[in-house]
């Protein structure tokens, strides 16, 4: 072959390789443009509340480690549902959980509400500061008869006698982390935490001085367990103060 004759097909060869190049350069072009795929996550309640599990235990059984996440399991459904709407609602106050919760429908809520007050799992102690016998006392005498002459009702006068809650929506405070408690009850005084009216923690909290918190929470979370954990029949105590959710009337001043 001459090579005029080899120019000649030379020419349409090249002009073709060109052409496949620019073919691969722009397939590559539109992959990269292309917005990425990601797996749609299964509809399941165990996916649902992987954001409730994060903080508060697989099971809802709080991280006494931490001192502050609460223990869900077990208590009554209606109080966690509720609690959801109040941070839906800017009643209660905590960046995670109300941003955890914005988009949530009421029957979402009370979905992930009764599955961790059907859990049924064992208590963990969580570590208690050191405080002294006078402080205790008076926590005790807070937690089981209150103060008359202050209109400091009992917390066992509405959370139980064995503190473990009430149905239909009272919670127990047995086995809470102290710093969770204390934290919790001055949240009701400054008004960063709340429920719909009557709101009868916020009445109690009101009247409770700093030591009184203190004793309170150091109280609660030193107390031994009951035998039986689960929140005590609906109608069981007729509470001091209008809580509302029971029903209850009494003097709120």
């Amino acid at each position: 072959m001459n090579t005029n004759a080899s120019l000649r097909l030379a020419q349409p060869l090249g002009a073709a390789a060109l052409l496949v190049v620019a073919m691969l350069f722009g397939a590559a072009s539109h992959a990269a443009d292309a917005p990425p795929t990601h797996p749609t996550p299964p509809d399941t309640l165990q996916q649902r509340i992987a954001a409730c599990t994060t903080c508060h235990g697989v099971h809802g059984e709080g991280t006494p480690g931490s001192g502050y996440f609460p223990r869900l399991a077990g208590k009554p459904a209606a109080y966690l549902a509720r609690q959801m709407q109040d941070f839906q609602n800017g009643l209660r106050k905590y960046a995670p959980m109300e941003y955890t919760v914005r988009q949530l429908s009421p029957a979402y809520m009370q979905e992930i509400a009764e599955y961790f007050s059907a859990q049924q799992v064992p208590y963990s102690r969580s570590p208690v500061p050191a405080v002294s016998a006078a402080t205790l006392q008076r926590g005790d005498q807070l937690v089981s008869k209150g103060d008359p002459a202050r209109k400091i009702p009992a917390c066992a006068s509405c959370h139980g006698s064995q503190l473990t809650g009430v149905e239909p929506s009272t919670p127990g405070l047995v086995g809470l982390p102290y710093d969770y408690l204390s934290a919790q009850l001055g949240s009701w005084r400054t008004h960063t935490r709340a429920t719909v009216a009557p709101d009868c923690m916020a009445v109690v909290a009101d009247r409770l001085s700093d030591s009184d918190i203190t004793a309170v929470a150091a109280s609660l979370a030193s107390r031994q367990l009951p035998a039986d954990t689960h929140a005590q029949p609906a109608g069981s105590v007729k509470p001091p103060l209008p809580c509302g959710v029971l029903g209850a009337t009494g003097d709120r001043t």
